[in-house]
């Protein structure tokens, strides 16, 4: 999820009455963990007992309201969702860990982090294989292989993604001439916004060229690709990132890029119109409905366009998990919860129409919400768009060093796009350093 970046979406969908599912609960002593791994809760029901939960922001609001359905439906269970913030969030979950006490019965965690933790703490968390075991084909599957470690165990379930698409004006592209449905490839992009500056004034697309929060990391998804591969490597300068990098050049030397640095920069040029196009994740429909109201009627969403024919028209931007902490109390009780608040498509839909988080679980996009029409953007169902995207994003690998490397990375762009540095030795540059921060080594090219 989008920290608290992610405003509630009630204006800009239709009202749906969502009922709450039920989930049976029970407490049991907490496993001890095994050479292997910790063990996970056990399949007994959990019918009575209490655990606490660290969340923040609008995840920490859904967990709570619930987490009151949850005891409503079983007597005896508490749930005490505990909001602690997100700028202090992984320094306590990370303390917790080390030291082996302090932590809740499950934490919140961006999808992100969760496979540097697994590494990091192979018995920090309990592994809940077994018992998510009928699950697996009813998730999105890269944030199941983000959750899961080298040999397949599931250490968190997903919750939210980060599906991305292209977020368009619909008004600047019938001024242009431009039908988004021609759009299929990232060159047809290109010419699209080509005509779109000649005829309206404005950029193609918004991105921040010198910060992190650019799409380069989202197009090298696309391609199934990251900063490392699954063997550790480092791949910043193979084939997909040459692709990715590639692209972005060409906007940027054709004019086509509104460098915008910032989110708040970002919303404020969406707000104001300066490009036709913002690529990200599902969370943007949230932002423009809340922020940018005056705008209704003018946005529309469309896949990504492809590199080459029969790639992925998605990636990922966001996105979290939970996850039970081998230290729990009570984890028989812990899995109930998380069980009920993520396995259960009218509880995933509620969250997203209540707190705007897209669900990671697919049984949900079955619910009404996924087909509301929306006047905001045109009449039309956005959420479905976003529905048939998921299933189709490429699962990567995160690291514990996916930081180190993205600020590495975020230097090269900049010098890549407007310091006009050579593509190819820049981004051999910036795997060297990369390798020699972090001590791995460079993938062979593809």
């Amino acid at each position: 999820m989008a920290r608290a970046r992610f405003p509630a979406l009630a204006a800009a969908v239709t009202a749906i009455a969502l009922l709450v599912g039920t989930c049976a609960g029970g407490a049991s002593p907490t496993p001890a963990p095994s050479a292997a791994g910790s063990a996970g809760p056990s399949t007994a029901p959990a019918t009575s007992g209490s655990i606490t939960v660290w969340s923040w922001d609008i995840a920490a609001t859904a967990l709570k309201r619930l987490a009151a359905d949850f005891e409503a439906t079983n007597p005896g269970t508490t749930i005490d969702v505990q909001d602690i913030g997100y700028d202090n969030a992984y320094d306590k979950i990370s303390v917790g860990l080390q030291s082996g006490s302090g932590l809740p019965d499950i934490v919140t965690i961006e999808t992100d982090h969760m496979q540097p933790y697994i590494t990091d703490f192979p018995q920090g968390f309990l592994d809940i294989t077994e018992q998510a075991a009928d699950l697996e084909d009813l998730f999105d599957s890269s944030k199941w292989v983000a959750s899961s470690d080298a040999d397949g165990r599931l250490f968190s379930l997903p919750w939210d993604s980060g599906t991305v698409a292209i977020f368009y004006r619909r008004d600047y592209f019938e001024t242009a001439g431009v039908d988004p449905d021609d759009i299929a490839t990232w060159d047809d992009f290109v010419a699209a916004g080509r005509k779109v500056k000649a005829t309206t004034g404005v950029a193609m697309i918004n991105v921040d060229v010198n910060g992190s929060d650019s799409i380069w990391a989202e197009l090298m998804q696309q391609q199934g690709a990251s900063y490392f591969d699954g063997d550790g490597k480092i791949t910043v300068s193979g084939t997909a990132g040459v692709k990715a990098m590639t692209l972005l050049k060409t906007l940027y030397e054709e004019g086509l890029i509104d460098n915008q640095q910032g989110w708040d920069a970002r919303v404020s040029a969406a707000k104001k119109g300066t490009a036709a196009t913002q690529a990200t994740g599902v969370r943007w429909i949230g932002t423009l409905t809340a922020e940018i109201p005056e705008l209704s009627g003018r946005f529309g969403v469309m896949p990504l366009p492809v590199f080459e024919e029969g790639g992925s028209t998605t990636s990922n931007n966001g996105g979290s998990t939970l996850a039970i902490p081998a230290t729990s109390r009570n984890p028989d009780l812990a899995w109930a919860f998380v069980h009920f608040a993520l396995a259960d498509a009218r509880n995933q839909a509620s969250m997203l129409e209540k707190e705007g988080l897209f669900p990671s679980y697919l049984p949900a996009y079955d619910e009404p919400i996924m087909t509301a029409e929306q006047a905001y953007f045109g009449g039309q169902a956005v959420f479905a768009v976003f529905g048939e995207l998921t299933p189709e994003i490429p699962a990567i690998f995160y690291t514990a060093d996916d930081s180190q490397a993205s600020g590495i990375m975020t230097s090269a762009q900049a010098a890549i796009l407007s310091g006009g540095a050579d593509l190819k030795t820049t981004l051999d540059d910036a795997a060297n350093q990369i390798a020699n921060a972090t001590g791995r080594e460079i993938a062979p090219y593809d």
